[in-house]
């Protein structure tokens, strides 16, 4: 009688961008085991991309509330994992790792002290940071699959927008454009928005480009933002000229991966959007401040990431930036707008990959 089929646990609380890039480690697993269930543990707030990955069978959500723990836990026995990935490697997700009851739990680090509950895990790899710093973030995660036993056999990294949020935004778009689009007219999509505020471009030189990719290229632009980006979204249609196209509604992040597929281009920061582009084929144009781009530019074919010289000539927060924090450098300041709107024009000369 054969053995059944293996059950999953990856383990990756969150952002949205980071969950996005696990795809090609789901990829493989679900190549090497076909029949596998695959589960991804994650804060409740990102696990709904994982819908448009069609090697995740389901998502386990870790609880926000106290009585809510109980329940989660029946679930994460009844579950009865075989093997757990933990790309977290924290505490609490070592006590969850080892509470699942699965035989196989592997888990890696790349920096710091060795975790203190290591000794939960079946397999322990550590990274060291001359070679973390030199590859994609990706080819970290795999590389835990790979001493698994894991094959590597594909890298892409695949979301499938679902078809009614595709008539979702067929239907904004059509409300907003408020005509129909002529054929071969280029479509360039601009958000904003980071979670870091000392990787924000100036919103002035985001209107510049707008303004100058709708005027002197004739394509259609769209600004999207979120919600507490109201200030933000303001200034900079205060120098993007009359006309401005804006999406101003809280999109679910399904919705958003079918927005971007519809655009040729999308423009913006080291961000959840920017990975979720280039997930479902659209390219980007991204701004980076001091983050590594080995390991943080968007995966795939024919996106280009923007970063100033570095280390800076001029510093444009001196006394505000910290030397080797890129969440609280300003660096991307260091961009001007006349280099990011030929990055900008180039990128949407070259043939059409949109449907």
């Amino acid at each position: 009688m054969s053995a059944p089929p293996p059950s999953v646990l990856v383990i990756r609380r969150r952002y949205l961008g980071d969950i996005v890039l696990l795809g090609s480690v789901f990829r493989n697993l679900r190549l090497h085991w076909p029949l596998a269930r695959i589960t991804a543990l994650v804060e409740e707030p990102y696990g709904d991309v994982l819908v448009l990955n069609p090697d995740v069978n389901g998502v386990l959500a870790l609880p926000r509330r106290t009585r809510e723990w109980p329940g989660f836990l029946r679930c994460l026995r009844q579950a009865r994992f075989t093997h757990v990935f933990d790309f977290d490697n924290n505490e609490r997700t070592a006590v969850l790792a080892r509470l699942s009851g699965a035989p196989f739990r592997a888990t890696l680090w790349h920096e710091g002290r060795r975790p203190r509950l290591d000794r939960l895990y079946t397999l322990r790899q550590f990274d060291p940071p001359a070679i973390h710093e030199r590859r994609p973030i990706t080819e970290y995660y795999l590389s835990l699959l790979a001493s698994a036993g894991v094959p590597i056999a594909r890298r892409e990294i695949r979301l499938v927008p679902r078809e009614a949020d595709l008539a979702f935004v067929r239907e904004l778009l059509g409300r907003l454009f408020g005509a129909v689009v002529p054929p071969n007219t280029r479509c360039l999509l601009v958000h904003p928005g980071s979670r870091s505020p000392c990787r924000l471009w100036p919103p002035e030189r985001f209107g510049e480009v707008c303004r100058r990719v709708r005027t002197e290229l004739g394509a259609r632009v769209v600004l999207i933002t979120g919600p507490g980006e109201e200030a933000v979204r303001q200034e900079i249609l205060a120098h993007a000229g009359t006309g401005q196209l804006v999406i101003d509604q809280h999109l679910s992040a399904p919705q958003l991966a079918a927005l971007t597929a519809q655009f040729d281009l999308l423009l913006c920061h080291d961000s959840g959007p920017m990975h979720v582009a280039a997930a479902v084929g659209t390219r980007v144009v991204a701004l980076l401040g001091s983050q590594n781009p080995v390991l943080f530019a968007p995966p795939g074919e024919g996106h280009l990431a923007l970063q100033p010289p570095l280390p800076c000539i001029a510093c444009v927060a001196p006394g505000e930036c910290v030397p080797g924090d890129s969440y609280r450098n300003y660096c991307v300041r260091n961009l001007p707008a006349g280099l990011v709107f030929t990055a900008v024009r180039d990128q949407l000369a070259r043939p059409a990959v949109r449907p």
